[in-house]
């Protein structure tokens, strides 16, 4: 079976060609064959096909196109074109694509013409064209991995010409390719290797004129079309023209050979233990196997934080590729990172005596050093590996002048000002190479006896292999240690980066070389950024530590630097920020170092600036019995201006249009922030932060987050009487929602305590109030309605209408509770009253909820339906998804009593996800049991199924609270 795409595209079953003229089957094979040799999955052909948008029949029509390309290919088609995983795998050699055998036909003949066999490269070249019928897919190449293939195609054809014509002018025969130039450079009007092919042919034809002549029109061209001037390589043709100087050809009379080289090879040795990095090594050298430029190194850039192995893997990778480049294979040391970073005119200076320039004077200037260089690469085929480069500058000035060579440059800066590169971002090991680069320092005998240790010693080492190599020879150098020694003296952050270090290796001071070269302000960003736990961070973090509203290019300096990587795009458009734990823990000494009177400031406004985000978030949402209480201390106005107006944080900025989002990227943040307050004793700024979440908190059902921040805040020291009962008041209403009354009720008391002797008398009613709450659900109602009772009287006093709303409607669930549901109708309808006299739409659905649940007990389900339908509806328009869920469990019930079936599943239905996806169990249950009364199960593992071999816990059943709805 053959596949031919260099032209119309056709399939061969060995008894013929059949073409394959409809689209999307073309699309199809042009998937399969771009990905070939390696299976393509059925996700990857329809974004191929469909490029990213696909209908819904995508899959089915995948199915139907690849049988029928298994019917052209005839008896061979189910073992060519097989499955393969979730796609398929179309198993050709080298020999059965054409486009693959042009491929490898071109790079043969480009290596001989690299190793001086001409008239061989001539040859074969000419054999790879011969196969050529026209553009890739018939020009119409369908989706974007087959169309990135033809671009590559088609840039390998041109090459393969160019090098073809080169082959024959070098040869003498200019006057015969003339025409031929002149057709390429018409139908190529950019591509000026062919432009100065086809002046030097028509210079030495004879036709000086017509060489001048073409040159402005190429001139003019470039101007007109993309406003730019023709390169230095072409003016410096023109200019030979000009002087009559065009240098005669290499070769001499046609199958001549050009003058041998001498080999200069001074790579390093390779490194024993090299592991991991293979996908990285397969990238790069592809990138160095298509590399088709005739006059410009292929230059790769490995670039990474301290430890990543940078120049471990630009080594390996050349001494993997370094027989395509016999002539010249030099190793420098840029010393980028060192206080005596070396200048290009040094760096020239060693590669000019590397390549023979003794006894001559070299010339004084740093250009003219680099003509001298030029010169005498021009003809090899060289291999620089360029070591820790400080900037772009220091390569620039040392890159060979043909398309024969290669360029390895590491550097601990980024280096994209470095033209045509192919750009790698080193981070750390796969944890399996980890593992396997320690077993083979150590013995794997060694690491077999210890596994868990041996995965826990690379982890801690953060899997970078500077770490690793330094974590194996303190193990190789203490043979009767076990690996949990180490392991036990490397789980101590304080003591990491101490242990960390051996001989002339250690991690700090490699981290030290990248923080030399820095600004200061950019040092202290990267200091105080330690400061802020282990969690990616939104960037205006770095602003609030050093106190600059422009923070954005103090962060670019640290990524450019590799001590910061961006690591994803949040749901609301910010770009996250993460340190490796090494380099974290490493900033965290540093900034300790700096004393209290730079650390402290720094953490109070990053803990204030979160407190104002979050009073942001909080603005116009539904009021909250957490909602900080009157004489309570305020979070204060936004003020970096980058965060204001229509930013992400402005009024109409994604963040604020969608708090729920927000709150789900910054989780882990806020709760590092809590952290950050207790750990630096910011209690008033901490206390405030942590009270200001737990409307959020209860609004998302963040349970977890919210007692975890109520908890660490209040181990904090020098925090006041009433901040402290405000956080034993919030972490009590998360101990109700996980039935924990006990402990809730003595935290309430310690609350009400503290609330009585400071005569807060707001915060004493809702000590009351939450007492309340744990009386009813332990069944003393009697209790529980005396306690409402008493701060209701408190709240009307005050004329706090939400909260006058909240108790009312409070009392009467008691009072259902104590079997008295004429009595409690009264209740419920003042608390519907005042919260609609206070634009309380929260409060009104809730309020409407109940009254459906009262009118469904007394048997009125008209209006119980009518009520919750008026409820799910509100709390739809809040984007309360919880409590949708819980109204539409409500509404469900009715349903199925009333026999209405179909309403009944759909409520129960989308209640049951709700529920599973927040891991509400006990209220998935409900739904089932309801949806199965129906005879409508849901689909096992859908419709609220509880996940497999998971025990319930008392978190799965938290009943609705009287004081917060």
């Amino acid at each position: 079976m053959r596949v031919r795409i260099l032209g119309p595209v056709e399939i061969s079953d060995g008894q013929g060609w059949h073409p394959v003229t409809a689209g999307r089957c073309r699309a199809v094979l042009g998937s399969l064959v771009a990905h070939a040799p390696r299976p393509v999955s059925v996700d990857e052909i329809i974004d191929d096909v469909w490029d990213l948008k696909p209908p819904g029949s995508a899959p089915t029509q995948v199915y139907g196109y690849v049988r029928k390309l298994r019917c052209l290919m005839g008896d061979l088609g189910g073992s060519v074109l097989s499955r393969s995983g979730t796609g398929y795998l179309l198993s050709v050699t080298g020999s059965d694509v054409d486009a693959h055998q042009f491929e490898s036909t071109v790079h043969a003949g480009l290596g001989a013409y690299r190793a001086g066999r001409f008239d061989e490269s001539h040859e074969v070249l000419g054999q790879a064209l011969a196969g050529w019928r026209g553009e890739p897919f018939h020009g119409l190449p369908p989706g974007s991995r087959a169309r990135a293939m033809s671009v590559r195609l088609e840039n390998l054809r041109l090459a393969a010409v160019e090098h073809q014509l080169q082959a024959r002018i070098d040869g003498g025969e200019h006057a015969a390719v003339v025409d031929e130039l002149h057709d390429l450079v018409r139908r190529n009007p950019f591509r000026e290797h062919l432009w100065r092919q086809f002046l030097v042919a028509l210079y030495r034809s004879g036709r000086e004129a017509e060489a001048l002549r073409e040159y402005d029109r190429l001139r003019r061209t470039l101007a007109d079309e993309l406003g730019t001037d023709p390169s230095a390589e072409t003016q410096g043709v023109h200019q030979q023209i000009l002087d009559r100087s065009v240098p005669h050809p290499p070769r001499g009379p046609a199958g001549a050979s050009p003058p041998p080289v001498t080999p200069v090879r001074q790579l390093p040795p390779g490194l024993p233990d090299f592991a991991g990095r293979t996908a990285e090594v397969a990238e790069l050298t592809s990138f160095l196997d298509e590399h088709d430029a005739p006059d410009a190194p292929a230059v790769v850039v490995v670039s990474g934080a301290p430890g990543t192995g940078k120049s471990a893997l630009a080594l390996h990778l050349a001494r993997s590729v370094r027989s395509r480049y016999p002539d010249t294979q030099l190793h420098l040391n840029l010393a980028g990172t060192s206080p005596s970073m070396r200048e290009p005119g040094e760096l020239l200076a060693t590669m000019l005596h590397c390549l023979g320039r003794f006894g001559h004077p070299l010339p004084e200037s740093t250009d003219a050093r680099g003509a001298l260089l030029r010169s005498m690469l021009a003809d090899r085929r060289t291999l620089l590996v360029l070591d820790d480069a400080a900037h772009a500058a220091q390569a620039l000035a040392l890159l060979p002048p043909n398309g024969v060579s290669a360029v390895i440059v590491t550097s601990r800066h980024s280096l994209t000002d470095l033209p045509g590169a192919r750009h790698l971002h080193l981070g750390a090991l796969r944890p399996d190479d980890a593992e396997s680069l320690l077993a083979r320092i150590v013995g794997t005998a060694r690491t077999a006896r210890e596994p868990a240790e041996a995965r826990a010693i690379v982890q801690l080492c953060g899997y970078l292999p500077l770490s690793i190599r330094i974590a194996g020879g303190k193990l190789v150098g203490r043979p009767s240690w076990p690996l949990r020694e180490l392991r036990v003296r490397l789980t101590d952050e304080s003591r990491r980066l101490a242990e960390l270090s051996l001989g002339d290796l250690d991690v700090r001071a490699s981290m030290d070389l990248s923080l030399r070269s820095l600004p200061p302000e950019v040092a202290l960003g990267f200091d105080l950024l330690g400061l802020l736990g282990p969690n990616d961070q939104p960037c205006w973090v770095l602003g609030a530590l050093v106190d600059r509203a422009d923070h954005e290019p103090l962060m670019d300096r640290l990524v450019d630097a590799g001590l910061v990587q961006p690591v994803r795009q949040d749901a609301v458009g910010q770009t996250r920020y993460r340190m490796h734990d090494l380099l974290r823990v490493y900033a965290y000494e540093r900034a300790v170092r700096r004393g209290d009177d730079i650390c402290r400031p720094a953490t109070e406004r990053v803990v204030r600036r979160w407190t104002q985000l979050v009073d942001r978030m909080r603005r116009g949402r539904p009021p909250s019995m957490f909602d900080p209480l009157e004489g309570d201390p305020r979070p204060g106005r936004l003020d970096a201006p980058s965060d204001t107006g229509t930013g992400l944080l402005g009024p109409t900025g994604p963040a604020v249009q969608d708090p729920t989002a927000w709150l789900a990227a910054e989780r882990h943040a806020l709760l590092d922030a809590v952290r950050l307050a207790r750990d630096w004793a910011l209690a008033g700024p901490g206390a405030l932060l942590t009270g200001s979440l737990a409307p959020l908190y209860d609004e998302q059902a963040l349970y977890d987050d919210w007692r975890t921040s109520h908890e660490v805040m209040l181990d904090c020291p020098g925090l006041e009487s009433v901040s402290r009962a405000g956080l034993l008041r919030g972490l009590a209403q998360v101990m109700i929602y996980a039935d924990e009354f006990e402990p809730a009720a003595g935290h309430l008391t310690d609350a009400l305590r503290i609330y009585e002797a400071e005569g807060h008398t707001m915060g004493t009613a809702l000590a009351l109030a939450g007492t309340g709450t744990v009386h009813r659900f332990r069944g003393h109602t009697a209790e529980a309605e005396s306690c409402l009772r008493r701060a209701l009287s408190t709240v009307v006093t005050v004329g706090d209408l939400p909260k006058e709303a909240l108790l009312r409607g409070a009392i009467g669930r008691v009072l259902v509770a104590r079997g008295q549901p004429a009595a409690a109708r009264p209740w419920f309808d003042e608390a519907l009253r005042l919260a609609r006299d206070s634009a309380d739409v929260h409060r009104e659905a809730v309020t409407l909820r109940d009254l459906g649940s009262l009118d469904h007990g007394l048997g009125r389900q008209g209006a119980a339906v009518d009520g919750l339908r008026q409820a799910v509806r509100l709390f739809r328009g809040l984007r309360d998804e919880r409590c949708v869920a819980l109204s539409l469990l409500q509404l469900g019930t009715v349903l199925v009593d009333l026999a209405d079936a179909d309403p009944a599943h759909a409520a129960l239905t989308e209640a049951a996800e709700v529920f599973r996806r927040s891991g509400l169990w006990e209220e998935a249950d409900r739904c089932r049991s309801l949806l199965a009364r129906l005879g409508r199960p849901g689909r096992p593992g859908t419709v609220g199924a509880r996940p497999r071999g998971r025990a319930p816990t008392d978190a799965d059943v938290r009943p609705q609270p009287v004081i917060s709805g």
